[in-house]
């Protein structure tokens, strides 16, 4: 590979890190304006980047966050894990840099599994450019308009989780009156 290449393929990858790190700054960012007491979750956690506390320091909710600055579909990269990681206190915030400013997306894992999980099935069901078969893979798009049919999941299906922050707070909220 010419060292051109390499080199921008380096600078797409380090680029790439400074997207999803300033995504994880700037929900951190909105969860201090909601008056919710957060941190980075240490480094190396797989499924989660920022921990939400309670008043009493109990962990309240657990975050994934996945940013986005550009692309044709609108959405976010996945992997197939993404369709089991199903649990009551852990959402998504899906950060779009796109817009001139940002929007976050507050979404419970279990919708997002099921998303996942059914916006593969349905890619998978139907033909590719040229009327050939999509290959299986891990990958996976969680996209706020499919191009294809996914049951549940019509055209505006995020709207309801834009800024939806009242979704943490609410998880939040039995810790916060049994204090």
């Amino acid at each position: 590979m010419p060292k051109a290449a390499q080199k921008d393929r380096k600078n797409k990858r380090s680029s790439t890190g400074l997207v999803g790190s300033a995504g994880e700054h700037f929900v951190l960012y909105k969860l201090h304006l909601q008056g919710m007491l957060s941190a980075p979750a240490p480094r190396g956690y797989k499924t989660v980047d920022i921990i939400v506390l309670n008043p009493d320091r109990s962990v309240a909710a657990s975050l994934q966050v996945k940013t986005r600055t550009y692309g044709r579909d609108g959405g976010w990269h996945m992997g197939e894990k993404h369709e089991t990681l199903d649990q009551p206190t852990l959402f998504y915030c899906f950060v779009d840099f796109e817009p001139d400013v940002p929007v976050t997306y507050i979404v419970p894992s279990r919708v997002v599994a099921d998303v996942v999980a059914k916006a593969h099935r349905a890619w998978l069901a139907v033909p590719g450019m040229r009327g050939q078969p999509h290959k299986d893979s891990e990958f996976r798009r969680v996209q706020p308009s499919y191009a294809h049919q996914v049951p549940g999941y019509e055209a505006g299906w995020m709207q309801q989780y834009r800024e939806n922050w009242a979704l943490l707070r609410e998880t939040a909220a039995p810790a916060v009156s049994a204090a």
